[in-house]
């Protein structure tokens, strides 16, 4: 543990289980009072082809795993989908902490289906999930980073966002993933040119999806029978990654989390900071457009 965290303040949407909680856990164990978010404080129900199912995990359980651990963690239930509580959220984290540093859009809604069985309503909150609540949280948290002259953005990307793999593979034949995909690759060009804005205020923007793909209790219905998968704690490492260097020397990268820490050569520690992870190559299968530096042109 570094401690490089210590006195900011990191907001991690949809934390209760999965991705956003081994983030969270991840952020509190290097000295961030991390606010945690979901839709309520109790376990969630997921609604994928009209079935809805509850996905174990809750916020106060992140809560209770980071303090075991001598962390600092806060929960604010925030639905996404309801614009009030959506546009609301950042002041409210302003209000209980005193300011915003961190910002980590990873709440999302995936529903696959082929473009011409989906509904119109999965289609928009797809959308609503992984463009409108990273655009309007990150509007809000901009000038609360600027009063403190930093901050760090990151946006959860998709290896599913980069160009499809030719030829086609059964997988984006019969996924179902399109309008997902196209929203992550729709969040990596936001990221970047978001970066750009921001660059002369110092405030860093970065995306860091999977290079394969995380087993977490909301993806388990989407992944197929015997889909290798890699551990959450290269992608929380990536995620810290992002969030302690000054935007004019780390912004606009969309970084994969096995790509990253091999070309860098950055240790993975595990969640509470405490011990390191062996050093893991990402497969060769993984979409080769992927730039292990994360940066979107050959180097």
């Amino acid at each position: 543990m570094t401690g490089v965290l210590t006195g900011r303040t990191a907001l991690v949407t949809g934390s209760s289980r999965g991705i956003g909680r081994a983030i969270a856990q991840r952020l509190a164990a290097e000295g961030a009072t991390v606010v945690v978010t979901a839709r309520s404080r109790r376990p969630s129900s997921s609604i994928r082809a009209e079935q809805s199912t509850v996905i174990p995990g809750s916020l106060d359980e992140t809560v209770a795993l980071i303090e075991a651990v001598g962390g600092k963690a806060i929960a604010i239930p925030a639905d996404l989908e309801d614009a009030d509580a959506r546009d609301s959220l950042v002041n409210r984290v302003v209000e209980s902490t005193g300011g915003i540093d961190i910002l980590v859009n990873n709440a999302g809604f995936a529903d696959y289906a082929p473009i011409e069985d989906m509904s119109l309503e999965t289609f928009d909150r797809t959308i609503e999930h992984y463009l409108r609540a990273p655009f309007v949280l990150s509007r809000a948290a901009i000038p609360h980073m600027r009063e403190r002259g930093a901050g760090w953005i990151v946006n959860i990307g998709s290896s599913t966002g980069m160009d499809p793999i030719r030829p086609f593979r059964d997988y984006n034949k019969t996924s179902g993933d399109v309008i997902y995909a196209s929203t992550k690759a729709a969040l990596h060009r936001m990221t970047q040119g978001l970066a750009a804005e921001l660059l002369d205020a110092n405030i860093a923007v970065n995306a860091v999806g999977p290079s394969t793909a995380i087993m977490t209790p909301g993806a388990a219905a989407l992944l197929p029978t015997g889909y290798e998968t890699e551990p959450v704690e290269y992608l929380a490492e990536t995620v810290f990654a992002m969030c302690r260097l000054p935007a004019a020397e780390r912004t606009g990268l969309v970084a994969f989390s096995l790509h990253f820490p091999w070309h860098h050569d950055v240790p993975v520690m595990t969640l509470d900071g405490r011990a390191e992870m062996p050093r893991r190559e990402p497969p060769a299968w993984t979409n080769p457009n992927i730039k292990p530096s994360g940066i979107a042109a050959p180097n």
